[in-house]
């Protein structure tokens, strides 16, 4: 049988990605307890503040200039889906929508013909650190869904499933069904949302001696990848691996993964290739460079709705008590509270 591993290649910052996924950015930072402003009781000196993206004391504001984080800015034509691991992300929209979410939370957002949004992170925690730990993949749009209307869904961690599969490994279900455990529909004009996709985003905690066996993928040309991100070492099949690296593996056969020494921890991707033209520049993603350009002029003419917050960089209030206040509150004025 031939090997189950296609290729390697090194993480990077952001992850390269295969089609339909266009990259993944692995978000982990140390940050400090919190301040008053729900930024960081820290020093901000020396830090190029609206860019910062080096990891000076093990964090980042990015764009973000007293909260961490992105303030508003524009996308068309694709999706964002970001996984928590830690923290917590407050959500504001162009569309008036806002949110806040936190560890084992997803949000799925189809920008569609545009929107403006702004991801920052609260440092809620005044009397201890405030770790962040997020994913956020940037998912295409088929040609004819590119200008549809946006949307976000969120999925809580109340209805995603997690499961221990035979080896001992423990696996969230994001995205896609496995060994049984279905997790919350994408949102309606997702490439995810249609069957043939074959979409799938799992991720997988093997602790010491565990093993997981991934099923073949049910789609023909399906392309999977196994991105082992942290840990010593993680045998893919026959192949071992012993630094964090992304490995695309045959989809059409079943792959054994095994974590030999130490815990390990993998997030896999996979789906069918949309096989489209890509013509992107920073926020937006369409099938030409004529697209590009008119998306540009629609953002430039409509700001893709009116801003309708007092700054860029909304934050939704400190803690309450032991409670973070997850909600999530759409343009229609529904709201949405987890916690009941």
């Amino acid at each position: 049988m031939p090997s189950s591993v296609l290729a390697l290649r090194p993480l990077g910052f952001p992850w390269e990605t295969a089609d339909p996924f266009l990259f993944c950015v692995h978000h982990d930072d140390h940050y400090p307890a919190g301040n008053e402003h729900l930024g960081p009781a820290e020093s901000l000196e020396g830090r190029t503040l609206g860019n910062d993206f080096e990891p000076q004391n093990g964090w980042r504001m990015y764009h973000g200039r007293t909260v961490p984080g992105f303030p508003q800015h524009p996308h068309r034509g694709f999706e964002t889906l970001t996984v928590v691991r830690q923290g917590f992300i407050d959500h504001s929209d162009s569309l008036g929508a806002t949110a806040r979410y936190g560890p084992g939370d997803v949000q799925w957002l189809t920008a569609g013909a545009g929107i403006v949004h702004a991801e920052m992170f609260p440092l809620l925690h005044r009397d201890r650190p405030n770790p962040a730990e997020l994913f956020q993949l940037w998912l295409n749009l088929p040609r004819e869904d590119k200008l549809c209307p946006p949307h976000f869904s969120m999925l809580w961690r109340e209805a995603i499933p997690r499961l221990t599969l035979d080896g001992g490994a423990e696996v969230t279900v994001v995205a896609g069904a496995l060994a049984g455990a279905v997790p919350p529909a994408p949102p309606p004009r997702s490439w995810a949302s249609r069957p043939e996709a074959d979409l799938a985003v799992w991720l997988l905690r093997l602790p010491e001696g565990s093993l997981a066996t991934l099923p073949p993928a049910a789609g023909e040309g399906t392309v999977r990848t196994l991105y082992f991100y942290r840990g010593p070492a993680l045998t893919v099949g026959d192949h071992p691996l012993h630094e964090p690296l992304a490995a695309r593996v045959r989809a059409d056969q079943a792959v054994t993964l095994e974590a030999p020494e130490g815990d390990a921890e993998v997030l896999v991707l996979q789906g069918r290739p949309l096989r489209e033209p890509v013509a992107q520049h920073g926020p937006f993603v369409m099938n030409t460079r004529q697209e590009l350009q008119q998306a540009f002029l629609d953002y430039q003419r409509t700001r893709f709705g009116v801003w309708p917050f007092p700054d860029d960089a909304p934050v939704h209030g400190p803690s309450t008590g032991s409670s973070p206040g997850r909600f999530a509150r759409h343009a229609d004025g529904r709201t949405e509270r987890p916690e009941g």
